[in-house]
């Protein structure tokens, strides 16, 4: 937590102050072994090497005939040569045949160069073994089990190595794979999985509980009573969660009652690397999330220089003292927050070094000037143009218009000391997609 000697509440934070005091807090969740489908989205914390060649042997490219170089020479559709088939050879295949002269075997996609072969001549280039034209494919081999035996008659010469993939052609035995630091992604598990790796040494995805809270709040599909509102928060932060990479989960909307909350808070400690609030952090008498969590002292109230999300509350809390972010309730704060603080959180738990959005300059496209609170920085949404380099509002600056949000792609940030940007003018931009 800050060293600052000024009370919490008394001051106000800047966006910066309160980032680094949860940076300062939240590190890498410790290394654990898991199973290539559990460690997707996760970060790989050892440089893995290939023990095996990949390919591990030369091997067809292409459903054909595996032949020797001299007995294909001068092939042509008028005189083709005429081989051997001695057999079939199948990916997986062991016990291949030896391809002497004046033979061939019938090879598909992925098996093994056969010994004596030099280049594969695709099926496409031969009759097939029909004793007709040009073959456009094989028969089954169940159904024409005889394709295996018989003649076969090539109308094109192929050259030494001739769709043959060569064994380590790929990556070589000892090369790098993957380095320490790489997020497990699809392609990545694919290669741990061709390398023969069953397992891998990763930092977890953090666990993300989000808890909103609210008398008024009622779940989606139920009825509004009079008053009464649907808890939205909750959805997005926990889908905004999983985009950032944990494993989110989502708690049912907590009435203002201190004792209720700090019993759900209690409940949901066994499964979260990190707790989020929403909603009780501002001033009024009814704000619960300050109540039940100021009493230990472990979390703090603050204030914050910026619009919208001014109220925010963050510390540990229980024996294992997990990182508790406490969000405003309106859905523009929460989610704004959520980005400027939560995301970075939870990626500093994954360890990862990119914790932030990217950030561009772009100019604005705007039909009149912006205005900002002076002291404050401002996070407005908008729509990014890429091509042209400039950013359009979207919506107002209320922190309740949480449909202008659901069309916005970026945050246009407008700093402390700028009360007013004109149209043309340049700004930060933060991307959101």
């Amino acid at each position: 937590m800050s060293s600052s000697t000024a009370p919490s509440a008394a001051r106000l934070w800047s966006v910066d102050e309160h980032l680094d005091d949860i940076l300062a807090t939240v590190g890498p969740l410790d290394p654990i072994e898991l199973q290539l489908p559990d460690a997707q989205g996760c970060v790989l914390v050892e440089d893995v090497t290939v023990p095996v060649a990949l390919p591990p042997f030369d091997n067809s490219s292409m459903d054909g005939y595996a032949v020797r170089v001299a007995d294909v020479a001068g092939a042509s559709e008028e005189y083709p040569a005429v081989l051997t088939v001695i057999g079939d050879v199948a990916a997986g295949a062991g016990g291949l045949p030896t391809v002497g002269p004046g033979e061939a075997a019938r090879i598909m996609t992925g098996a093994p160069l056969p010994p004596g072969a030099e280049a594969v001549v695709p099926v496409e280039w031969t009759d097939g073994g029909t004793g007709g034209g040009a073959a456009t494919g094989m028969r089954a081999a169940s159904a024409a089990p005889e394709g295996a035996g018989g003649e076969v008659r090539i109308y094109r010469p192929a050259k030494g190595r001739a769709h043959v993939r060569a064994r380590g052609s790929d990556v070589q035995a000892g090369d790098l794979a993957l380095e320490a630091g790489t997020v497990l992604g699809p392609p990545q598990l694919g290669l741990l999985a061709a390398i023969g790796r069953g397992t891998v040494r990763v930092r977890p995805r953090p666990r993300v509980v989000v808890i909103s809270t609210g008398t008024e709040l009622v779940q989606p599909g139920e009825e509004l009573g009079e008053g009464q509102i649907y808890d939205s928060n909750s959805f997005q932060l926990a889908a905004a969660a999983r985009d950032a990479g944990a494993l989110a989960y989502r708690v049912g909307a907590v009435a203002d009652d201190a004792e209720a909350l700090r019993a759900a808070i209690e409940d949901q400690l066994i499964r979260a690397d990190l707790l989020v609030t929403t909603g009780g952090v501002s001033v009024g008498a009814y704000d619960v999330v300050k109540e039940a969590l100021t009493a230990d002292g472990e979390v703090e109230f603050r204030k914050l220089a910026m619009q919208p999300g001014k109220p925010q509350g963050f510390g540990t809390i229980g024996p294992e003292h997990t990182p508790l972010l406490a969000l405003p309730g309106n859905p523009v704060s929460s989610y704004v927050s959520f980005e400027l603080f939560v995301r970075p959180a939870i990626r500093a738990l994954m360890g990862v070094e990119d914790l932030h959005r990217p950030r561009v300059r772009a100019v604005l496209k705007a039909d009149r000037a912006l205005t900002s609170p002076e002291g404050r920085r401002q996070f407005l949404r908008g729509r990014y143009d890429a091509e042209s380099g400039t950013v359009a509002p979207v919506g107002g600056s209320g922190s309740h218009l949480i449909a202008a949000l659901a069309h916005a792609d970026a945050l246009l940030v407008v700093p402390e000391d700028v009360t007013s940007l004109e149209p043309g003018e340049e700004l930060e931009v933060v991307l959101l997609g």
